[in-house]
Order: structure tokens, then sequence, then C-alpha cells
């Protein structure tokens, strides 16, 4: 059986992607911070008859996220497909506000970078030597389009760490694709659950199992927002998600 793990697992999009792939015969290992709403999470996966495990994890702390995917390995098998989608909870926001590009400073960087730069690399490195030896696996990458493809000046200091990201994930994509592991980045322009069908988490998830399914594109830009939508109210909705 083959194992999904969602880091930065979220009661919606997360676990949209895990009932996708779970459909299909996978394994789910779920990974954030607060360990008993991921085990509902988790235990909501093993009552619609699929295998899940909660590994809980600080993703800004390379040895928690190391020792989670470990455990997660042991537990479920060697994992075949890494979501990576870390997002700030509510607390977060509160507590590392957004900022506008005139106002970036190095401070308001760093806690970015390390959620985002450190934490991606951290989940690579830890996964990506097993994929290579079977010669299969898939990465893929969750920003904001902010990342690149929209300018939302309001949200600079996060988009400095995911525009790093995105970059790397790219860069990724082409030095990997001969050696079996397929890497994707999907630029998120979405208030999730609000503005239509396509902005439903079960809607985003399938282009998710599309991307793993057909290896092909580097970058999926997801673009759910209606046309009359700001770009304040879009730094509000798509920045902010119910993580755990």
């Amino acid at each position: 059986m083959n194992t999904l793990a969602v880091v930065g697992a979220g009661p919606q999009l997360g676990m949209s992607i895990a009932r996708r792939f779970a459909r299909e015969g996978f394994s789910i290992a779920l990974l954030a911070r607060r360990e008993e709403p991921l085990e509902r999470l988790a235990a909501m996966l093993r009552d619609d008859g699929h295998e899940a495990a909660a590994f809980p994890a600080d993703v800004s702390d390379p040895d928690s996220l190391r020792s989670a995917l470990r455990a997660a390995e042991e537990r479920l098998g060697g994992i075949d497909v890494l979501e990576f989608s870390p997002a700030p909870t509510k607390a977060d926001m509160l507590a590392r506000p957004l900022i506008d590009a005139s106002e970036v400073t190095v401070e308001s960087v760093l806690p970015e970078f390390d959620m985002y730069i450190r934490g991606g690399i951290t989940a690579v490195r830890s996964v990506l030597p097993g994929m290579l030896s079977r010669g299969t696996g898939t990465i893929i990458f969750t920003t904001g389009a902010g990342s690149g493809p929209m300018i939302v000046p309001r949200v600079a200091n996060v988009q400095i760490a995911t525009g790093g990201l995105r970059n790397w994930a790219l860069n990724l994509h082409e030095s990997l694709r001969e050696r079996g592991v397929y890497v994707g980045h999907v630029a998120l322009a979405a208030a999730i659950g609000h503005g239509g069908p396509a902005a439903e988490p079960d809607t985003i998830a399938d282009a998710y199992w599309k991307l793993h399914t057909e290896r092909i594109e580097p970058e999926l830009v997801y673009d759910a927002l209606p046309d009359d939508w700001q770009v304040d109210q879009v730094a509000d909705k798509f920045t902010v998600d119910e993580r755990v």
C-alpha cells in the first residue's frame, strides 16, 4: 500500500487531499502541531475505512518534523507522496502579522523562512532518499498564489519565503524529473470553501490527484477567486486557513 504524508494538515484542503488519495488505496499520515485535533482528523479517516494516523510535528522545528516523518514511515511504510502545505493559524497571525512590502524587516521574514524554507527542505530531505531508492515518488508543494503569479503587496513578508519555496520546487522538478520523482507546485488563489464550486476543497483535491497521476506540469496556478474580489480580501482569506 502506498503512503501519503500531508504536512500542515487541516480540516479543509488537507483532509480533502487525504480523502482523495485514501480512496485510491493510500495510507495517510497527517502532520501538524496540535495532537488532539490532528488525531480527530485521523479518526475520521479511519471511521471511513481508511488507514490513517496522526503524527504531531512543528514544521518550524527540524528535529520535530524529521522525527514525525520517521515515525510515519515506521508505521505506514515508505512515503510515496509528500504534500507540503504549512500555513499560519489565527494565533500565528496575531503573533506574526502580515507586513506590507514597504515595511518588511529581516525580523518579519525570518519566522516565515523557518516555516516554509526550513520546513520544506527538512521534509524533502527526510523522504527523498527513500523515493530515489525506490525509483518513484511525488512531492507537491502548496503556497498562496502570491508566491509568484499574483502580486499582493500587503503579504510581502510571507511571500518572500513562499516565493523562495516556489523557486526551489520548480528547480527541484527539473533536477529530479529523469530520476523517477515528480515535483509540483500549486499556486493557490482561493478562499477555500467560499466563492463557488471551484473553491470547494474536494474540487481542489482532485487537481492534486491529477498532478500526481499525470506527472507532467511543474506548476498548477489554481485560481478560484471571483472576478470582483479585491486584493485585500484575497490576503485575508487565502493566507489564513483552519490549521491544527
